[in-house]
């Protein structure tokens, strides 16, 4: 009875050690947001282009057209010499994501009012064509009918060759948005490499199935 009493208190003794031991209670820490290496290079602003900052609303004007945007409420627009510095208006995540986006933002109405931007698109396939009558895009993509799609105001469209499109503007938001609606009519495919595609776009090909 001993023996078993001894083993038994062992035991007891084996199973306390192997418990898991209590966990350490954590303590809060600050959490600090790093600066945003975009956010913090100053925007130029050529001679030729004005910045009006009324608020959290800047217009831009430029030889190309005017643009106005309103930005977020955690960032801060402040307008030097010949450049519009943006900055945080508090320290935290979320600022530091609004920092880097103002700062873009800003800089795409700066630079889409003084130069502009441009999309070129390509298309590939037998009788594949474009052409641009008044304000319509006309796109003959293989379908039994011909695609019509209205140009928006500010945007410019060519068509070079009837196979190259070449869409610029001042709003790089329009300009992008317009060139991703003229590809979804016929998006690429990966066997023959057919549809609409964007100039610096890599499609990648797939190999079909062989015959016995």
């Amino acid at each position: 009875m001993q023996a078993l009493s001894s083993s038994s208190a062992l035991c007891g003794t084996r199973v306390q050690a192997a418990a898991r031991p209590a966990q350490r209670q954590q303590q809060p820490f600050a959490v600090t947001a790093k600066f945003s290496r975009i956010g913090k290079n100053p925007v130029p602003v050529p001679d030729k282009v004005t910045v009006d900052i009324q608020g959290q609303t800047v217009k831009v004007k430029g030889p190309k057209g005017e643009l106005q945007r309103t930005f977020h409420h955690l960032v801060k627009l402040e307008k030097g010499e010949k450049v519009v510095n943006v900055l945080r208006a508090e320290e935290s995540r979320l600022a530091n994501c609004q920092h880097g986006l103002a700062r873009t933002l800003l800089s795409n109405m700066v630079v889409g009012v003084d130069t502009g931007f441009t999309r070129t698109l390509n298309m590939v396939g037998v009788g594949y064509k474009a052409a641009v009558s008044g304000s319509n895009l006309t796109l003959n993509l293989g379908y039994s009918h011909p695609i019509e799609m209205p140009v928006p105001q500010g945007l410019s469209v060519k068509v070079e060759k009837n196979t190259t499109i070449e869409i610029s503007g001042f709003d790089k938001e329009a300009v992008g948005q317009f060139a991703a609606n003229v590809r979804s009519k016929r998006e690429p495919e990966p066997y023959k490499g057919k549809g609409v595609r964007y100039s610096d776009e890599v499609v990648m090909r797939k190999e079909g199935k062989r015959g016995k």
